[in-house]
């Protein structure tokens, strides 16, 4: 066996865990913020998409690192190395985040459902709960069917971009200036709100609780060599599945700014609204049928991601032992009360602003997972010769630096 094959094969084997988080980063959340910011400042916003995509890609690096190189996800670590009141304040942060998280997920499902089948949002927010049983079937499996059914679930969502955006053709030089970044996203408020809406739609805390549970779901040496080659490619599968999901946000972005961003016009926040007006625009019968596929795949992936995060995050920080089928139920519930409420409160009408409004409550909830990766990953003490060296530690704490400036400024605005 010649080593190029070699290195594919070994590749291949940790590909799948990247995939499980990337469907987290298209979620409905990012739909909306996207869709918001392309419809109200035209491809202004880009360089937010990019920068927030290298940002995870930074962060779920750690997130892979902990679990490889210590055996332990981040949830256990917490509850292995902190106090008994951190470890309270980290768990109800995250749980925040996920039920935030989960909410745009089961919205987002639930509007897709209604737009295709004109199936009621409440009624449709019910529906969504039967996920639980496709996760519970696949699980039996093992993790690999899973793995498959969102890659699969990935690139119907990908697929349906593709093909908007084709019929769309956008100009190539407006799209492109659109990646340099603009002074008005510091100088204006609402382009600033959106951007960190941008920001927490794209960076997951519950996310980074996740990869470091699953990535030890591989086969590898449990020894320095084993853990460090488990960390390369571990490594090459994220970056690339968060290159595809990168590509899928700017192509939401696009989309919704070269449909939608028109002079004197409101902008198109609403799902509900986008779906109805791309078939005129693109002038394609099936434009819109694609819109709302691509929106209940989305919000299936992500919803059966978000179910496994819960079940690692509650059983991590509280070392319960339940059934899966029992966490799960459990895990969904907190989601879908929520939802239920917000559906039949709110109706469809209010979807695109709580969407956008859970995606800055991820990115609220941020620091609750991060400081406390980058205070397990940056220390020679915790991981030895696998920790971070000092030019990539400094560039994580960077991120959480500004993260953390960013959720002040928001809080003070919403305060």
């Amino acid at each position: 066996m010649t080593a190029g094959v070699s290195v594919w094969r070994r590749l291949l084997s940790f590909t799948g865990p990247g995939y499980l988080i990337a469907v987290g980063y298209m979620d409905p959340g990012n739909w909306a913020t996207s869709l918001g910011a392309g419809s109200a400042f035209g491809y202004s916003l880009l360089s937010i998409v990019v920068f927030a995509s290298l940002m995870a890609m930074l962060l779920q690096a750690a997130a892979l690192r902990l679990g490889a190189a210590s055996g332990t996800d981040l949830a256990q670590a917490c509850r292995e190395h902190f106090g008994k009141r951190v470890n309270l304040s980290l768990w109800l942060g995250c749980e925040i985040a996920i039920v935030a998280c989960n909410l745009a997920e089961v919205l987002g499902m639930a509007c897709g459902l209604q737009l295709l089948f004109h199936i009621p949002m409440g009624i449709g927010v019910c529906v969504t709960a039967f996920d639980v049983i496709l996760v519970l079937a696949l699980r039996r499996r093992g993790v690999r069917p899973l793995e498959a059914v969102i890659i699969l679930l990935t690139v119907i969502i990908a697929g349906c971009f593709a093909a908007q955006l084709i019929w769309l053709r956008p100009p190539p030089l407006e799209v492109l200036a659109g990646f340099i970044p603009s002074s008005g996203i510091l100088t204006r408020p609402d382009m600033l709100y959106l951007s960190v809406g941008i920001i927490g739609a794209t960076v997951m805390p519950h996310n980074l609780y996740l990869h470091s549970a699953v990535v030890q779901t591989r086969d590898f040496e449990r020894s320095e060599r084993g853990r460090h080659q488990a960390i390369r490619y571990a490594t090459l599968d994220s970056n690339i599945a968060l290159a595809l999901a990168l590509l899928v946000n700017v192509g939401i972005l696009v989309l919704a700014a070269g449909a939608f961003h028109r002079a004197g016009l409101p902008p198109v926040t609403e799902l509900g609204k986008a779906y109805r007006l791309l078939t005129p625009l693109l002038g394609v019968g099936a434009a819109s049928a694609l819109f709302g596929v691509g929106l209940v795949a989305s919000g299936l992936s992500s919803s059966i991601t978000g179910t496994l995060a819960g079940q690692v995050v509650m059983e991590g920080f509280l070392d319960l032992r339940l059934s899966p089928g029992r966490r799960a139920m459990l895990t969904r519930c907190l989601a879908i009360v929520p939802a239920v409420g917000a559906a039949i409160w709110f109706g469809s009408a209010g979807v695109a602003k709580l969407l956008i409004l859970s995606q800055v409550v991820l990115g609220l909830q941020l620091p609750c997972a991060v400081l406390p990766l980058l205070w397990f990953t940056t220390r020679r003490t915790y991981l030895g010769v696998h920790a971070f060296g000092v030019t990539t530690g400094v560039a994580l704490w960077a991120v959480a630096v500004l993260i953390l400036a960013l959720n002040s400024w928001v809080l003070c605005r919403l305060l």
